[in-house]
């Protein structure tokens, strides 16, 4: 098998999909707090990296001799994985509220006898 081609054009897959569906949810909706609601905006997003998984997909099961569908599979595979984890990250930072945006806590009066 091609470790690096399928390594290397499964990072390329999710740099460019997660890149990619991030920035246009930047650029056409200013804060990814907008979804609240699931409608065709959001469907419209999700066809980003599953566009470039197909096409690193194919782009490896053009480019190797042997095993072309494992190898294909497994690059698809690959990139799925990398990226879910990568949106994963993405939302666990973006959800993550500045140390001092919380109210302090009020103190509990003591009972003075």
């Amino acid at each position: 098998m091609r470790w690096k081609l399928l390594v290397i054009a499964s990072l390329l897959a999710t740099l460019v999909s997660v890149g990619g569906q991030l920035a246009l949810i930047y650029f056409l909706f200013g804060t990814a707090r907008t979804f609240e609601t699931f409608d065709l905006a959001v469907l419209a997003l999700l066809l980003l990296p599953l566009l470039a998984i197909f096409f690193v997909s194919h782009f490896v099961y053009r480019h190797t001799a042997r095993r072309r569908k494992l190898q294909a599979m497994a690059t698809a595979l690959l990139s799925i994985i990398l990226t879910l984890a990568a949106l994963f990250i993405a939302s666990i930072f973006h959800t993550r509220t500045p140390p001092g945006s919380q109210p302090a806590p009020t103190p509990t009066p003591r009972n003075v006898i």
